[in-house]
């Protein structure tokens, strides 16, 4: 068992990690709306709805229209209608349905439909990143080959890890047994305890031979991860809790692992203090120090933690006191463990985790701590510093592109080595996003559209408005997906995916909207404009299918709204069988459709009709020559063609 993994003993760790995650698959039905003449195509559909008329993609859009509008309060209602229908949706709809659930107060049901929502993706944010990141060993690939490493030539046969800058030498971690002190084993692993050493750091890049930090600093216990301020005066440092020789237990017994300062006066470090958020019944470990040295970030399993050791950071106050510990929150931490953070000068967080996707053990990854105190995408730094083993404690001068990292990587001397690394490539990989926003039918480009863009989640990263040549332009990063969603008055709210590739550049994605509104006029041909499809009689057939009902109730709406329209139903059909048989088939089928609309209440002086058979075919498909079954559906349709409007 290696000392880093026992985290709820005397020893240092912190750190493992655990699987990943999954995220939410892309619904197309919210991204499609049918459109209907002069008609908002919600209050169409709500029309039809309140008929008593079931049909799944009908709730769908009208679940999404609402919700992707704001209203989730009536995106409910729909979304409860599409459930009762078919539970069985995409795990988009469970997430959207909790939400929209929860907006109406109802917090049991929507907690029943979001474990639904886990069960088909995963029960935490793990399987969420997983599912997520399918291609994660593509993205790490990406990133991998950016680092040159090797042995750091200062590991024993014991423990040996992580690393800190002071002055011009290393400090770090060992378990190696100093000739003349006596050797301290933990009884459980019989393993050495951890003392902190120090190496030269000589000019050309190799170390010196260890020695033994200051004795004061060291004792019988486990001291490892410190951390030094700019001026050398100040360190802060992990160690079992023990104190002017007192050691601190748990309810249980267990000696756990706390944080201390200690101050260097007239030549020797003194002053030794453990930090005021510590505590006898959880860990705190592994300092690292924010670039201005106001903020103290460190790993801990105190409660409120969202894993099993979460990162957090604390203030430190001018007068050296501190502030209220702050969980870095999801965006960071996982249901695993993260641990083992280092910020590097260009304010790159550098942690370990096992609650991401990972080659193996624990991995290291990065992430940028932005001016609002935010975080970038964490992303894997890839191999070789990432190994199918545990890799942590990763330091790096930005300046001169060199660092160390620990791993316990088969190939190495001890449980656990040091390796000095060497970056020859920068990670990091933006793109431009170009969004265009366009009118559909006309093409023409549409200005003062409110762009935003989402990520995977749907959760929103930024919103704007498109310019006067229709465009907006974000900044994202490479090798993840978005959606960019478009809206604009009169028109329909549209969103579509896109996935940036891992090489710098511009991606460009043009989102057309479609008009809320249509014109109609004279010769307009109903069928076309409320998208009603081609076929709702069976092959042969000449009645109404019961579900086809629901399509013409899309005919008896407008026609109810213009009283005074008039409409010719214009029935074809395919090629196959004979001409004369078609013909009267197709008239059966006008027939049956006026019949349907006049008993539904719209006046038989209203409605003509007539058979086409197959006398007016769209494509080649005549008689004798070889089609698909899809091309022949083509020909088998009706028409509504409006004869006069007033």
């Amino acid at each position: 068992m290696k000392i880093k993994h026992i985290v709820s003993t005397l020893f240092l760790a912190l750190i493992a990690l655990k699987g990943n995650a999954q995220t939410a698959n892309q619904n197309k039905a919210d991204k499609d709306y049918t459109q209907y003449a002069y008609i908002d195509a919600i209050g169409t559909y709500e029309k039809v709805a309140e008929k008593g008329y079931k049909d799944e993609t009908m709730f769908q859009r009208l679940g999404n229209a609402y919700y992707f509008n704001g209203e989730l309060m009536k995106a409910a209602k729909w979304y409860e209608a599409l459930f009762e229908m078919n539970a069985e949706q995409e795990p988009e709809y469970y997430y959207r349905y909790a939400q929209t659930l929860k907006a109406n107060g109802d917090y049991a049901k929507a907690d029943k439909i979001l474990e639904a929502f886990n069960k088909k993706t995963a029960t935490d944010k793990r399987g969420i990143l997983f599912e997520n990141n399918k291609n994660y060993l593509e993205q790490i690939k990406a990133n991998s080959g950016r680092f040159e490493i090797v042995n750091a030539g200062i590991n024993s046969k014991q423990t040996d890890y992580g690393s800190a800058y002071y002055n011009n030498k290393i400090v770090f971690a060992s378990a190696r047994d100093t000739g003349g002190v006596v050797r301290k084993t933990f009884k459980w692993t019989n393993k050495a305890f951890t003392n902190l050493y120090s190496a030269e750091l000589k000019a050309d890049g190799t170390l010196g031979e260890p020695e033994r930090f200051e004795k004061k600093i060291n004792s019988k216990f486990n001291e490892s991860t410190p951390v030094f301020t700019k001026d050398g005066k100040t360190m802060y440092f992990t160690r079992n809790n023990y104190l002017k020789g007192k050691r601190g237990r748990d309810d249980q017994k267990i000696t756990l692992l706390k944080l201390y300062r200690a101050e260097f006066v007239n030549d020797k470090w003194t002053n030794i203090t453990e930090l005021p958020f510590n505590s006898d019944q959880y860990s705190t470990a592994h300092p690292a120090l924010s670039n201005d040295e106001k903020k103290l970030y460190f790993a801990s399993d105190m409660p409120g933690t969202l894993g099993q050791s979460d990162l957090y950071s604390v203030t430190i106050n001018d007068d050296k006191s501190f502030g209220k510990p702050e969980n870095l929150g999801p965006a960071i931490n996982t249901e695993g463990r993260e641990t083992f953070p280092f910020i590097a000068a260009d304010n790159q967080l550098y942690f370990a985790s096992d609650g991401r996707p990972g080659l193996g053990g624990l991995d290291v990854f990065v992430t940028t701590i932005k001016s609002d105190n935010t975080f970038t995408a964490v992303q894997n730094v890839g191999a070789p510093v990432n190994s199918k083993q545990d890799d942590f404690a990763f330091i790096i001068n930005s300046e001169s592109s060199k660092g160390f990292f620990s791993s316990n990587r088969e190939g190495g001397i001890g449980n656990d080595d040091i390796y000095k690394l060497t970056e020859t490539r920068k990670l990091l990989c933006e793109q431009k996003l170009k969004a265009t926003i366009v009118d559909l039918e006309t093409s023409k480009v549409l200005e003062n559209a409110k762009v935003t863009l989402l990520d995977e989640q749907f959760k929103v990263i930024a919103e704007a408005v498109s310019q006067a040549d229709g465009t907006y332009t974000f900044n994202v990063e490479c090798n993840k997906k978005y959606y960019v969603r478009a809206a604009k008055e009169d028109f329909e709210t549209k969103e579509v995916p896109v996935t940036i590739i891992g090489e710098e550049g511009e991606t460009s994605v043009v989102v057309a909207l479609e008009k809320r509104i249509k014109p109609i006029g004279v010769g307009t041909d109903l069928a076309k404009t409320l998208n009603i499809p081609i076929i709702y009689f069976d092959l042969d057939k000449s009645f109404i299918r019961k579900d086809a009902a629901f399509e013409l109730e899309k005919i008896l709406a407008v026609m109810k709204q213009y009283p005074k329209m008039k409409i010719d139903v214009r029935s074809h059909t395919d090629s196959r069988q004979t001409a004369e048989y078609n013909i009267a088939l197709s008239n059966r089928r006008a027939k049956a459709t006026i019949q349907w609309l006049t008993k539904n209440g719209i006046a038989s002086n209203r409605l003509t009709g007539k058979g086409y058979g197959e006398s007016q075919l769209l494509n080649k498909c005549s008689d004798g020559v070889s089609c698909t079954e899809a091309e022949h559906q083509l020909n088998r349709r009706s028409e509504f063609i409006i004869v006069s409007i007033e």
